[in-house]
C-alpha cells in the first residue's frame, strides 16, 4: 500500500524561503514531485523529477524553485526560493508507478 507523508509548508513573507519534503512507501516511483492548488483554481504542476534526475518546472517557478529526490530513502523535496504571494496554494506530493499516488497536501501561504 502506497503511503506518502509531507512535510513542510507554513507561513512565509514573500521573497522568502521554504522547504517541502514527502517521504513515500510502498512502491518504486518512476516520478515524484508537487502539484499545488489554490482557492478557486485547478490543481497544477510545480515540478516532477524521475530516479535518473531529469527535472520538469512550470514556467512560473523556473529559477525560483528546485526539487531533488532520494531514491535510497523515496524522498522528493523542493526548495522554495523568492516565493511570491501568488505561490499561495495547498501543495499535493506526487508519486507515480503506473497508479498516481497523492499526499494529503500541506499549505504554503505567502504574504506581502
Amino acid at each position: 500500500q502506497v503511503q506518502l507523508v509531507e512535510s513542510g509548508g507554513g507561513l512565509v513573507q514573500a521573497g522568502g524561503s521554504l522547504r517541502l519534503s514527502c517521504a513515500a512507501s510502498g512502491s518504486i516511483f518512476s516520478l515524484m514531485g508537487w502539484y499545488r492548488q489554490a482557492p478557486g483554481k485547478q490543481r497544477e504542476l510545480v515540478a516532477v523529477i524521475n530516479r535518473s534526475g531529469t527535472t520538469t518546472y512550470a514556467d512560473s517557478v523556473k529559477g525560483r524553485f528546485t526539487i531533488s529526490r532520494d531514491n535510497a530513502k523515496n524522498t522528493v523535496s523542493l526548495q522554495m526560493s523568492s516565493l511570491k504571494p501568488e505561490d499561495t496554494a495547498v501543495y499535493y506530493c506526487y508519486c507515480y508507478a503506473g497508479d498516481i499516488s497523492w499526499g494529503q497536501g500541506t499549505q504554503v501561504t505567502v504574504s506581502s
